[in-house]
């Protein structure tokens, strides 16, 4: 229909023009562009009507299924996209009639709707790869995933196949012989080697499971210390503990060392390793009189019997003197001290009771003897480890001098006061 109505009008404004004494040649100009201004805003109120019904028909569609991915295809402009589709070709069928006497500028616009044609299939490959990278995301098995990397390469892909054909529908040699592909292969890998890399490394850190989103990680060379917040092709957003953002590359992931505490976290404990320091002269051996008084307290008090015993029994064996009290088997406060923080944890409902727990003594320093508890806490959650671990040591801390022993500290100003 639009065929026969350039066929029947496109000369009317050229005899208009010659009839009104103006030269053919400029009158045939005129009639062109007048005819050619028609057309293209015809085709654009077309191209307005078809979106709007596309998008309506869409929209009701969607709206009647249980599905999201049709949601998603709307928001990521896809019916848009389709709805051009059909103006184009009106366009390129149209053309050649429009510019018959002018057919290097026919040609032309030709060839432009051909790379227009390219590019507009390239966003609409990219609205459907949005569409399913974002209908994905709302699904739990993919939501540690980095889509958004796998994304990133299909549209790399789809825009290099989008250059070959521009390319070839530009300058008419075909792009598929072995030097042009050579040719173009080599510029790829010199302008996308980052993002080769990156693809490489999010393939292995997919493959191997070493990231997910959502992972807390620390990254020492980055300064990264926080949750990963998304994998993209080439970088990996982390959002720390102070709230500020660190990137880092993808492939530093496979290149360099870091510490996922993932495997913490889905431990089932959350690993306490803190050490206090105790005085080294406050360290002795007890007496009977004092093991007695120690008996008072309930955690002890069976190690207490149990020691006591295996204790005068190896002395009275062995006709050990026991007037001085280094003769022998002795206990000593501090290792008391030590077995009443092993039962003291082994009762504490906060600790893991399933993993490793141990007290331990470590080498003496200069502030005097560390005494380093090493067990697990049940809830990895951060505020509720910090405040278990707290708990702990207050009353660890609380406890040392029930066992006559003191707590290493630098003295302070008020200390080194000798005029009390």
């Amino acid at each position: 229909m639009i065929s026969e109505f350039i066929q029947k009008y496109d000369e009317w404004f050229q005899h208009f023009f010659i009839k009104s004494g103006m030269g053919p040649n400029l009158a045939a100009v005129l009639n062109v562009i007048i005819v050619a201004i028609i057309f293209f805003s015809f085709i654009y109120l077309i191209d307005l009507i078809i979106k709007k019904i596309i998008i309506w028909g869409f929209k009701i569609f969607s709206n009647k299924t249980k599905s999201t991915l049709d949601d998603y295809l709307v928001l990521s402009h896809f019916p848009d996209n389709i709805a051009h589709m059909i103006p184009v070709y009106i366009t390129w069928y149209i053309i050649p009639e429009l510019f018959k006497e002018f057919p290097a500028t026919s040609a032309i616009l030709l060839k432009i709707i051909d790379l227009y044609i390219i590019i507009l299939i390239a966003f609409i490959v990219r609205s459907i790869f949005r569409s399913i990278k974002k209908y994905l995301s709302d699904k739990a098995r993919y939501k540690d995933k980095p889509l958004e990397s796998y994304l990133q390469v299909l549209m790399i892909f789809t825009w290099g196949i989008a250059l070959f054909f521009i390319i070839n529908s530009l300058t008419g040699y075909s792009t598929i012989s072995v030097a042009t592909l050579s040719a173009a292969s080599a510029v790829l890998l010199l302008i996308f080697k980052d993002t080769i890399l990156g693809f490489v490394a999010s393939i292995q850190v997919t493959v191997n499971d070493m990231v997910r989103i959502g992972d807390w990680v620390t990254f020492s060379k980055f300064g990264a210390d926080g949750y990963v917040i998304e994998i993209t092709l080439a970088t990996v957003r982390i959002q720390n503990f102070d709230n500020t953002y660190t990137t880092i590359p993808t492939y530093g992931l496979i290149s360099d060392s870091f510490q996922n505490w993932r495997g913490m976290q889905e431990s089932g404990g959350r690993r306490i390793k803190r050490a206090l320091f105790i005085k080294q002269n406050s360290v002795k051996f007890l007496t009977k009189e004092v093991i007695d008084s120690y008996k008072k307290i309930n955690l002890v008090e069976n190690y207490l019997d149990h020691r006591e015993k295996g204790n005068d029994q190896f002395n009275e064996t062995n006709n050990i003197d026991k007037s001085l009290l280094i003769n022998g088997k002795n206990q000593t406060n501090l290792g008391v001290f030590r077995k009443y923080i092993e039962a003291y944890l082994s009762n504490n409902p906060a600790v893991n009771q399933d993993m490793f727990l141990m007290v331990r003594h470590l080498a003496p320093t200069e502030k005097g003897i560390p005494v380093e508890v090493y067990c697990f806490s049940k809830d990895q959650r951060w505020i509720n480890f910090e405040h278990i671990q707290a708990d702990i040591f207050d009353h660890i801390l609380a406890s040392a001098s029930y066992f006559d022993l003191e707590i290493f500290e630098f003295p302070s100003g008020k200390d080194l006061d000798f005029k009390k």
